[in-house]
């Protein structure tokens, strides 16, 4: 009797919660928290995705250190201190600093500080390997063994394929051991006195730009207030969004960020396309480089795809099938190019990517059910979050074409108003507390009765000319029916919101569509939240994530765990998640500059401030962000009003 085969089993990606990761795309470090490299697991320093260094163990006079602290120092690099004890000295007391400083291009200064009061004689002895393996490769748990290593000028040279990995040193060493590895020094240090060695790593081809070559298109804006982890939270998210900046291949100028490292370390059509958006404030310049990099894309000719910017398959979680990326990128590009007009974005640009928002409307005109509502995939179900984002890309798509002086703006805005009768009538689901959106309508109809996170997409209207915010899917008594949802335990966990509700069949608080706490979703929230007047639940939201940045060294994964925030309690790391990401980057941005409400009309020449009311954190100072491609600087007071410090000459306060 034949037995059925079982399904291979997915490999299980190597846990990254507890690792330190300096990144400057597309060069990474990853170490434990100790800093020695041991050539286990994921650790390591990689450029374009491959492994050039695995192992990096320092001993001292014979010693393994003892690692004190491990530290990030910017996005780019973190020390490690550590001590060790000579036994030149009497009593328990280390007597020799050691502190190495790593850089994401594998630059180290391994400095060695002696405490003694004596001079001492210490070899120092580094253990160094690689496998050239691929990160792909490496999380898929197939990384290859150690290849031999070469004497190679004052270091070690690994090689396989056509490919080569090169580390030297500075001073050079005494000895060079390939058989072993090993590159060894003695040093005299007298009383006092410290010595360093620099290592440098290199490959022989990249296929992408060496870190710090990408043109940086982000202000270097500055946030501060009565609560000093605004400044923190604030400076953390501006540098991780620049060290995830990789250039188009096929334009060099063009740059777009990564989607997170270490696993999405590229371009991810939705993901870079929605951090663009929430770090307008920093300039319109990614964001005119992402959609030109998704322009390119896009799909030619008359098929039934024609219009559409393709993009993988994502998972959504038990409950309904994976979505199409595309589907989400292609209804976002209008809106981005919408939103960065009125931000400033040069009107000649606008008109050399209005060409590609309009194919992209046109494929949402023939994508639409006979029923009006989007699937995704079709066939397939039709997603609450998905008619939130069909909704928004037609008003701001008929906003951008009545900018433009293009026709077909009222066919949008028709479609926009039948699309909230159907989606009033069908997607709300009556109940003696107020009801909820449906998370879903299957393709018979049947709505999937779940309450989640993606609901928060209800909130996110869009901003359209004059400073107006676009009009919601839901009208106002049931916008703050989702208010009250959205803000009640069930889905606000204290740490952020829920990807679904903790009362749901199947809720997880580890799992990404499940119950995790997506910052995405939660930023998403907050800020249509208090754009919609709903200051308390926006403010609880924003309190939590901001309580959430601290734990995490203001780096915030792209999830957490949702467990319910209680006395005492810290946000479980997720193994798996992403550290930086874009989304989560520029989610600290989004939430912290929401609070000023700042709503240009760059073409108008107008900008208006609509504060959170309550100011939940206090007075707060925002300095060199950019509208109309000019710094603006805005203060927010204890009382919650707004006041213009800094603007283009030309620019008026609107109402």
């Amino acid at each position: 009797m034949a037995h059925p085969v079982p399904p291979a089993r997915r490999p299980e990606l190597p846990p990254v919660h507890g690792a330190v990761i300096c990144l400057a795309a597309p060069c990474l470090a990853i170490s434990p928290e100790h800093g020695q490299l041991t050539g286990r697991g994921i650790d390591g320093v990689y450029r374009a995705g491959l492994r050039i260094l695995s192992r990096c163990v320092l001993r001292v006079g014979g010693r393994d250190p003892v690692a004190v602290q491990g530290r990030s120092l910017g996005a780019d690099r973190a020390a490690f201190t550590a001590t060790v004890r000579t036994g030149s000295e009497a009593g328990p007391d280390p007597d020799i600093g050691v502190e190495r400083v790593r850089h994401a291009d594998g630059t180290e200064r391994i400095t060695l500080r002696s405490y003694a009061t004596r001079s001492v004689r210490l070899p120092v002895e580094l253990a160094l390997g690689t496998d050239l393996a691929e990160l792909a490769a490496i999380a898929a748990g197939r990384a290859g063994p150690e290849l031999p290593a070469a004497v190679h000028a004052a270091g070690l040279r690994w090689s396989t394929g056509g490919t080569q990995a090169v580390i030297t040193a500075e001073p050079a060493p005494d000895d060079a051991l390939a058989s072993s590895g090993l590159l060894r020094w003695q040093l005299e240090l007298g009383p006092g006195e410290a010595r360093t060695i620099e290592l440098r790593t290199g490959r022989d081809r990249t296929a992408r730009a060496s870190a710090g070559q990408v043109a940086n298109p982000l202000a270097g804006a500055r946030a501060e207030g009565d609560d000093p982890r605004v400044e923190a939270w604030f400076r953390t998210s501006v540098e991780d969004l620049g060290a995830l900046l990789l250039r188009d291949p096929e334009q060099p100028g063009d740059a777009f960020v990564a989607a997170g490292a270490p696993w999405r370390l590229g371009l991810a059509q939705a993901e870079s396309l929605w951090a663009a958006r929430m770090a307008l404030p920093l300039g319109t310049g990614l964001a005119a480089a992402t959609l030109r990099v998704l322009a390119r894309s896009q799909v030619e000719g008359h098929g039934p795809g024609a219009g559409m910017i393709p993009g993988p398959l994502r998972g959504a979680g038990p409950q309904l099938p994976p979505g199409c990326t595309g589907t989400e990128a292609t209804l976002a590009f209008p809106v981005v190019l919408a939103e960065a007009r009125l931000w400033g974005l040069p009107e000649e640009e606008v008109a050399r990517l209005l060409p590609t928002a309009e194919r992209c409307l046109e494929w949402l005109r023939g994508a639409l059910g006979e029923d009006g509502f989007l699937a995704d995939p079709d066939p397939g179900p039709r997603r609450c979050e998905t008619q939130a984002h069909v909704h928004r890309a037609a008003l701001l798509g008929a906003d951008l074409l009545t900018g433009c002086g293009r026709p077909g703006a009222e066919e949008w805005r028709d479609r926009a108003a039948r699309l909230r009768e159907r989606f009033r009538a069908e997607f709300w689901i009556d109940g003696p507390d107020g009801g909820r959106p449906a998370a879903a309508l299957h393709p018979d109809g049947r709505p999937l009765p779940r309450l989640t996170g993606a609901a928060a997409h209800l909130l996110d209207t869009g901003l359209l000319s004059g400073g107006r915010a676009a009009p919601g899917l839901l009208d106002r008594t049931r916008t703050e029916q989702l208010a009250r949802l959205l803000g009640a335990p069930a889905m606000d966990s204290g740490w952020g919101l829920r990807s679904m509700a903790s009362r749901e069949p199947g809720h997880n608080p580890f799992g990404h569509r499940s119950g995790a706490v997506r910052v995405h979703e939660s930023v998403v929230a907050l800020s249509g939240l208090a754009q919609a007047g709903f200051e308390k639940e926006a403010a609880g939201l924003l309190r939590g994530l901001l309580d959430a940045a601290e734990t995490f060294g203001y780096r915030l994964p792209e999830m957490y765990a949702a467990e319910q925030r209680t006395t005492g309690s810290a946000p479980l790391p997720h193994p798996a998640a992403c550290r930086p990401a874009a989304v989560a980057a520029a989610g600290g941005v989004h939430a912290l500059v929401a609070l000023a409400g700042i709503r240009p009309d760059a073409p108008a020449g107008t900008v208006a401030l609509h504060p959170l009311p309550g100011a939940p954190l206090g007075s707060l100072r925002f300095s060199g962000l950019r509208v109309s491609e000019q710094p603006f600087g805005v203060r927010v007071s204890r009382l919650g009003l707004g006041m213009v410090e800094e603007a283009a000459d030309a620019l008026q306060l609107g109402g």
